[in-house]
């Protein structure tokens, strides 16, 4: 991950844009971001009510800068926005953090204070980042993780409430009958760095983790499955991570997704700025 910072922010024109989330959970943080940010810049405040209207104020920011108050789920909402119309080269972002999840933000270096928070953006110094981006053209941010086993879940029909409605009635009708789940299954990946294979499927892995590291490269960690004594972890560095096989979820900047058969992720090289207290 690229941590260089840049020049300093100035307390310019703000957009500050307040995910819905962030307002249902904790107002009175919300109103202490506005009030600092306020104090020390001229602010534009949108309040959002979906993705749609989030990811307009942010299109429509014009010379603003933009300030994104919520979590980790809205940081990366406003990356994936500005990634896919390719204006995040010239466009740092600043954030305040409210809500739960934010173990992105705080590993990337935002304060988790509100108050120190909205000091940083108007004080603080862009800092450039690394990018993972997949085949998809989705982002991740930080670490992605796969899990150690594939989970065999019940299909849910959506769309569909009647029968659902249905279902739940032949539950009703029909007397109770003791079930076995069938059990979890390990993982079988196929793991490729810069087209070199890590791991193939005749080898079942307990977790593939691939963080952004330094200077444009991806760390790859496969961690195979053992029988008896502990296997040694397969390290890998590279710009380009391919992961193939049965249906998969991974986990990414407090999220959840798949299933898909392969992905591959690139890592572009300062590809956003996110501004951090200058002294970091």
């Amino acid at each position: 991950m690229a941590t260089s910072a840049t020049s300093e922010a100035s307390s310019d024109q703000l957009l500050v844009v307040i995910d819905p989330v962030a307002r249902r959970t904790d107002g009175e943080s919300v109103r202490i971001a506005k009030d600092v940010l306020s104090a020390g810049a001229q602010t534009k405040v949108c309040l959002p009510e979906g993705p749609e209207e989030f990811a307009r104020a942010l299109i429509r920011r014009g010379s603003r800068r933009p300030v994104v108050v919520g979590d980790d789920r809205a940081l990366v909402r406003a990356v994936s926005v500005l990634h896919r119309r390719r204006e995040l080269a010239g466009c740092a972002l600043s954030m305040v953090p409210v809500g739960a999840a934010l173990t992105v933000a705080g590993a990337l270096g935002v304060p988790m204070g509100t108050v120190a928070a909205a000091r940083a953006v108007l004080d603080g110094a862009e800092r450039r980042l690394d990018l993972l981006v997949d085949d998809s053209d989705g982002v991740v941010l930080g670490a992605l993780r796969i899990p150690s086993v594939v989970q065999r879940e019940p299909v849910v029909e959506e769309g569909r409430p009647w029968l659902r409605t249905a279902q739940s009635l032949v539950r009703t009708l029909v007397p109770a009958r003791e079930t076995t789940l069938p059990a979890p299954r390990p993982a079988r990946l196929r793991v490729e760095v810069d087209g070199v294979t890590l791991v193939d499927l005749d080898q079942p892995v307990e977790t593939v983790s691939v963080s952004p590291g330094a200077c444009g490269v991806a760390e790859v960690e496969v961690r195979p499955l053992s029988v008896g004594a502990e296997a040694s972890p397969l390290l890998a560095r590279g710009r380009t991570v391919s992961v193939s096989g049965a249906d998969f979820r991974y986990r990414a900047d407090a999220g959840v997704w798949g299933p898909v058969r392969r992905r591959t992720w690139t890592v572009w090289e300062g590809a956003w700025g996110l501004t951090v207290p200058a002294s970091r």
